[in-house]
Protein backbone atom coordinates (compact mmCIF):
# COMPACT_ATOMS: atom_id res chain seq x y z
CA UNK A 1 0.00 0.00 0.00
CA UNK A 2 1.33 3.28 -1.18
CA UNK A 3 0.38 6.98 0.07
CA UNK A 4 -0.58 9.47 -2.31
CA UNK A 5 2.30 11.99 -1.64
CA UNK A 6 4.83 8.43 -1.74
CA UNK A 7 7.14 8.19 -4.98
CA UNK A 8 4.84 7.16 -7.96
CA UNK A 9 5.69 4.48 -10.34
CA UNK A 10 7.65 6.87 -13.06
CA UNK A 11 9.56 8.13 -10.50
CA UNK A 12 10.62 5.24 -8.78
CA UNK A 13 11.55 3.29 -12.16
CA UNK A 14 14.25 6.58 -12.82
CA UNK A 15 15.61 6.55 -9.55
CA UNK A 16 15.87 2.75 -8.75
CA UNK A 17 18.94 1.79 -11.65
CA UNK A 18 21.21 4.63 -9.79
CA UNK A 19 20.08 2.67 -6.24
CA UNK A 20 23.46 0.87 -4.70
CA UNK A 21 23.19 -2.96 -4.28
CA UNK A 22 23.75 -4.93 -1.68
CA UNK A 23 27.07 -6.63 -0.84
CA UNK A 24 24.96 -9.81 0.87
CA UNK A 25 27.81 -9.55 3.28
CA UNK A 26 25.76 -8.13 5.75
CA UNK A 27 22.22 -9.42 4.82
CA UNK A 28 19.45 -8.36 3.27
CA UNK A 29 18.67 -4.72 3.14
CA UNK A 30 14.92 -4.11 3.47
CA UNK A 31 12.94 -2.86 0.12
CA UNK A 32 14.69 0.01 -1.31
CA UNK A 33 11.13 1.55 -2.37
CA UNK A 34 9.60 0.96 1.45
CA UNK A 35 12.51 2.60 2.80
CA UNK A 36 13.06 5.52 1.09
CA UNK A 37 9.32 6.54 1.08
CA UNK A 38 9.33 6.35 4.82
CA UNK A 39 12.41 8.69 4.51
CA UNK A 40 10.26 11.07 2.08
CA UNK A 41 7.48 10.98 4.74
CA UNK A 42 9.38 12.18 7.74
CA UNK A 43 11.19 14.58 5.36
CA UNK A 44 8.14 16.15 4.36
CA UNK A 45 6.25 16.31 7.20
CA UNK A 46 8.80 16.44 9.85
CA UNK A 47 7.39 13.70 11.83
CA UNK A 48 9.65 12.36 14.71
CA UNK A 49 10.80 9.17 13.51
CA UNK A 50 9.20 6.87 16.14
CA UNK A 51 6.26 8.09 14.63
CA UNK A 52 6.16 6.77 10.83
CA UNK A 53 3.40 4.47 9.70
CA UNK A 54 3.78 1.31 10.72
CA UNK A 55 3.37 0.63 6.50
CA UNK A 56 7.17 1.40 5.85
CA UNK A 57 8.28 -0.85 8.48
CA UNK A 58 10.22 -0.45 11.57
CA UNK A 59 11.12 3.04 12.09
CA UNK A 60 14.90 1.88 13.43
CA UNK A 61 15.29 0.90 9.86
CA UNK A 62 14.48 3.64 8.23
CA UNK A 63 15.93 6.38 10.16
CA UNK A 64 19.31 3.87 9.93
CA UNK A 65 19.41 3.82 6.23
CA UNK A 66 18.93 8.04 6.22
CA UNK A 67 21.92 8.23 8.39
CA UNK A 68 23.64 5.62 6.81
CA UNK A 69 23.56 7.04 3.34
CA UNK A 70 24.28 10.62 5.03
CA UNK A 71 27.54 10.09 6.31
CA UNK A 72 28.84 7.44 3.56
CA UNK A 73 27.76 9.96 0.94
CA UNK A 74 24.69 7.89 -0.76
CA UNK A 75 22.30 10.80 -0.78
CA UNK A 76 24.91 12.72 -2.52
CA UNK A 77 26.04 10.55 -5.26
CA UNK A 78 22.36 9.96 -5.79
CA UNK A 79 21.92 13.65 -6.59
CA UNK A 80 24.86 13.68 -9.00
CA UNK A 81 23.57 10.65 -10.96
CA UNK A 82 19.88 12.41 -11.10
CA UNK A 83 21.80 15.57 -12.36
CA UNK A 84 23.54 13.43 -14.87
CA UNK A 85 20.42 11.73 -16.55
CA UNK A 86 18.57 14.97 -17.04
CA UNK A 87 22.09 17.05 -18.56
CA UNK A 88 22.32 13.88 -20.90
CA UNK A 89 18.94 14.86 -21.96
CA UNK A 90 19.57 18.45 -21.90
CA UNK A 91 17.07 19.48 -19.39
CA UNK A 92 19.51 21.85 -17.40
CA UNK A 93 19.56 25.22 -17.64
CA UNK A 94 23.65 25.98 -16.71
CA UNK A 95 22.76 29.57 -16.09
CA UNK A 96 23.02 29.31 -12.18
CA UNK A 97 22.46 31.37 -9.45
CA UNK A 98 24.03 31.27 -6.14
CA UNK A 99 22.53 32.07 -2.19
CA UNK A 100 21.94 31.26 0.61
CA UNK A 101 18.93 30.62 3.33
CA UNK A 102 18.49 30.43 7.09
CA UNK A 103 16.88 27.31 8.76
CA UNK A 104 15.34 27.84 12.41
CA UNK A 105 16.50 25.20 14.26
CA UNK A 106 14.37 22.99 16.57
CA UNK A 107 15.77 22.79 20.24
CA UNK A 108 16.06 18.89 19.44
CA UNK A 109 18.70 19.49 17.02
CA UNK A 110 21.15 20.83 19.71
CA UNK A 111 23.01 18.08 22.55
CA UNK A 112 25.08 16.02 19.68
CA UNK A 113 27.82 14.20 21.70
CA UNK A 114 30.97 15.62 21.33
CA UNK A 115 32.77 12.56 19.95
CA UNK A 116 32.89 12.04 16.23
CA UNK A 117 30.77 9.87 14.15
CA UNK A 118 31.71 6.10 14.33
CA UNK A 119 32.89 4.36 11.09
CA UNK A 120 30.18 3.01 9.55
CA UNK A 121 30.57 -1.26 9.19
CA UNK A 122 31.86 -2.27 5.48
CA UNK A 123 34.46 0.60 5.95
CA UNK A 124 32.62 3.16 4.68
CA UNK A 125 33.69 5.93 6.76
CA UNK A 126 31.93 9.35 7.56
CA UNK A 127 32.96 12.06 4.66
CA UNK A 128 35.28 14.64 5.59
CA UNK A 129 33.59 17.16 7.55
CA UNK A 130 32.26 20.28 5.04
CA UNK A 131 30.39 21.95 7.93
CA UNK A 132 31.76 25.09 9.08
CA UNK A 133 35.96 23.72 9.17
CA UNK A 134 36.64 27.43 10.83
CA UNK A 135 35.13 26.15 14.25
CA UNK A 136 37.50 23.17 14.33
CA UNK A 137 40.32 23.89 16.81
CA UNK A 138 43.58 22.36 16.82
CA UNK A 139 42.96 18.68 17.91
CA UNK A 140 39.78 18.72 17.18
CA UNK A 141 38.26 15.72 15.17
CA UNK A 142 36.20 16.81 11.72
CA UNK A 143 32.59 16.14 12.89
CA UNK A 144 33.12 16.25 16.63
CA UNK A 145 29.91 17.81 18.52
CA UNK A 146 29.16 21.14 19.94
CA UNK A 147 27.03 23.24 18.06
CA UNK A 148 29.77 25.30 15.81
CA UNK A 149 30.90 21.54 14.47
CA UNK A 150 27.43 20.45 13.58
CA UNK A 151 26.73 23.84 11.61
CA UNK A 152 24.50 25.11 14.11
CA UNK A 153 24.51 28.93 15.77
CA UNK A 154 23.26 32.31 16.55
CA UNK A 155 21.54 34.89 14.20
CA UNK A 156 19.06 37.30 14.13
CA UNK A 157 16.62 34.37 14.16
CA UNK A 158 17.78 33.03 17.20
CA UNK A 159 19.12 29.23 17.03
CA UNK A 160 19.70 28.55 13.40
CA UNK A 161 21.76 26.41 10.70
CA UNK A 162 21.90 27.90 7.00
CA UNK A 163 21.79 26.21 3.80
CA UNK A 164 23.92 27.49 0.69
CA UNK A 165 23.59 26.65 -2.49
CA UNK A 166 23.22 26.96 -6.15
CA UNK A 167 20.47 26.54 -8.35
CA UNK A 168 20.00 25.74 -11.86
CA UNK A 169 17.95 27.48 -14.62
CA UNK A 170 14.61 25.62 -13.77
CA UNK A 171 14.78 26.29 -9.61
CA UNK A 172 17.18 23.20 -9.22
CA UNK A 173 19.36 22.53 -6.63
CA UNK A 174 23.06 21.68 -7.84
CA UNK A 175 25.16 21.98 -5.17
CA UNK A 176 24.31 22.44 -1.48
CA UNK A 177 26.37 23.10 1.85
CA UNK A 178 25.70 23.39 5.73
CA UNK A 179 26.72 25.82 7.99
CA UNK A 180 26.05 27.44 11.20
CA UNK A 181 23.54 30.42 10.55
CA UNK A 182 25.64 33.74 11.60
CA UNK A 183 28.19 32.43 8.41
CA UNK A 184 28.91 35.01 5.42
CA UNK A 185 27.29 34.26 2.61
CA UNK A 186 30.38 35.18 0.47
CA UNK A 187 32.87 33.15 2.39
CA UNK A 188 30.93 29.84 1.37
CA UNK A 189 31.07 30.90 -2.36
CA UNK A 190 33.78 28.96 -3.66
CA UNK A 191 33.08 25.58 -1.79
CA UNK A 192 29.70 25.72 -3.11
CA UNK A 193 31.13 26.41 -6.86
CA UNK A 194 33.24 23.75 -6.39
CA UNK A 195 30.70 21.10 -5.30
CA UNK A 196 29.27 21.56 -8.85
CA UNK A 197 29.62 17.88 -10.20
CA UNK A 198 27.63 16.54 -12.57
CA UNK A 199 28.66 13.18 -13.83
CA UNK A 200 28.72 12.62 -18.32
CA UNK A 201 26.47 9.39 -19.00
CA UNK A 202 29.10 8.62 -21.06
CA UNK A 203 32.43 8.44 -21.10
CA UNK A 204 34.19 12.40 -20.33
CA UNK A 205 34.93 14.16 -17.42
CA UNK A 206 32.14 15.41 -15.19
CA UNK A 207 30.74 19.22 -15.82
CA UNK A 208 31.54 21.63 -13.00
CA UNK A 209 32.05 25.01 -14.87
CA UNK A 210 27.95 26.73 -15.50
CA UNK A 211 27.89 29.37 -18.89
CA UNK A 212 27.26 32.07 -16.33
CA UNK A 213 26.62 33.22 -12.35
CA UNK A 214 24.23 35.29 -10.83
CA UNK A 215 24.70 36.50 -6.91
CA UNK A 216 23.38 39.34 -5.10
CA UNK A 217 25.44 42.16 -3.52
CA UNK A 218 26.65 39.65 -0.66
CA UNK A 219 28.79 38.23 -3.13
CA UNK A 220 30.70 41.42 -4.19
CA UNK A 221 34.43 41.43 -3.39
CA UNK A 222 37.21 41.04 -4.99
CA UNK A 223 37.52 37.55 -4.48
CA UNK A 224 34.62 36.24 -5.69
CA UNK A 225 34.99 38.13 -8.64
CA UNK A 226 38.59 37.01 -9.46
CA UNK A 227 37.55 33.15 -8.82
CA UNK A 228 34.85 33.70 -11.77
CA UNK A 229 37.04 35.63 -13.74
CA UNK A 230 39.84 32.88 -13.56
CA UNK A 231 37.84 30.03 -14.60
CA UNK A 232 36.22 31.89 -17.62
CA UNK A 233 32.54 32.15 -16.49
CA UNK A 234 30.55 35.00 -17.09
CA UNK A 235 28.65 36.55 -13.86
CA UNK A 236 26.39 39.03 -12.96
CA UNK A 237 26.69 40.49 -8.99
CA UNK A 238 25.68 43.95 -8.57
CA UNK A 239 28.32 46.52 -6.76
CA UNK A 240 27.52 47.62 -3.36
CA UNK A 241 27.20 51.21 -3.11
CA UNK A 242 30.04 51.48 -0.61
CA UNK A 243 32.43 49.68 -3.34
CA UNK A 244 30.79 51.99 -5.91
CA UNK A 245 31.89 55.13 -4.06
CA UNK A 246 35.38 54.05 -3.19
CA UNK A 247 36.13 52.95 -6.59
CA UNK A 248 34.96 56.33 -7.53
CA UNK A 249 36.95 58.00 -5.09
CA UNK A 250 40.57 56.67 -5.99
CA UNK A 251 39.59 57.70 -9.52
CA UNK A 252 41.65 56.24 -12.40
CA UNK A 253 43.10 53.82 -10.03
CA UNK A 254 39.95 52.83 -8.83
CA UNK A 255 39.33 50.65 -12.01
CA UNK A 256 36.35 50.43 -14.51
CA UNK A 257 33.11 49.58 -12.71
CA UNK A 258 32.22 45.55 -13.25
CA UNK A 259 30.07 44.74 -15.96
CA UNK A 260 25.99 44.25 -15.15
CA UNK A 261 23.52 42.57 -17.31
CA UNK A 262 19.98 43.69 -16.29
CA UNK A 263 18.32 41.55 -18.22
CA UNK A 264 20.62 38.27 -16.82
CA UNK A 265 20.31 39.56 -13.38
CA UNK A 266 16.11 38.93 -13.49
CA UNK A 267 16.75 35.32 -13.78
CA UNK A 268 18.13 35.42 -10.24
CA UNK A 269 15.04 34.74 -8.48
CA UNK A 270 15.65 31.33 -9.75
CA UNK A 271 17.46 30.18 -6.79
CA UNK A 272 15.17 31.98 -4.51
CA UNK A 273 11.97 29.58 -6.03
CA UNK A 274 14.31 27.10 -5.38
CA UNK A 275 14.95 27.99 -2.18
CA UNK A 276 11.09 27.90 -1.93
CA UNK A 277 11.03 24.25 -3.35
CA UNK A 278 13.18 23.11 -0.38
CA UNK A 279 11.42 24.39 2.26
CA UNK A 280 8.13 22.89 1.40
CA UNK A 281 9.26 19.92 3.51
CA UNK A 282 9.37 20.70 7.02
CA UNK A 283 12.12 18.60 7.61
CA UNK A 284 13.90 21.33 5.59
CA UNK A 285 12.48 24.20 6.95
CA UNK A 286 13.49 23.31 10.29
CA UNK A 287 16.43 21.03 11.16
CA UNK A 288 15.63 18.49 13.42
CA UNK A 289 18.29 16.41 13.16
CA UNK A 290 21.71 17.21 15.77
CA UNK A 291 24.08 16.05 13.41
CA UNK A 292 25.45 18.69 10.87
CA UNK A 293 26.21 15.40 8.00
CA UNK A 294 22.56 14.20 9.05
CA UNK A 295 21.04 17.55 8.11
CA UNK A 296 22.80 17.79 5.04
CA UNK A 297 21.48 13.87 3.98
CA UNK A 298 17.83 15.25 4.67
CA UNK A 299 18.33 18.45 2.40
CA UNK A 300 19.86 16.74 -0.64
CA UNK A 301 17.10 14.07 -0.55
CA UNK A 302 14.50 17.03 -0.80
CA UNK A 303 16.43 17.75 -3.76
CA UNK A 304 16.26 14.59 -5.23
CA UNK A 305 12.66 14.52 -4.62
CA UNK A 306 12.72 17.97 -6.52
CA UNK A 307 14.87 16.52 -9.37
CA UNK A 308 12.83 13.46 -9.99
CA UNK A 309 9.06 15.65 -9.65
CA UNK A 310 10.38 18.37 -12.35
Amino acid sequence: MTGRRDLTDSEWERLTPLLPVSNGRCGRWRDHRQVINGVLHRVRTGVQWRDLPERFGPWKTVHKRHVQWSADGTWERLLQQVQAVADAEGAIDWDISVDSTVMRAHQHAAGARTAPPRVLKGGAAVVEHQIDPAWEGPGRPPGGGGAAGEGLGRSRGGFTTKVHLSADGRCRSLSLLVTSGQRADCTQFEPVMEKIRVPRTGSGRPRRRPDSVSADKAYSNRRTRAYLRKRGIRHVIPEKADQAANRVKRGSHGGRPPGFDKERYKKRNVVERAINKLKGFRGVATRYDKRGHVFLGTVTFAAIIIWLRS
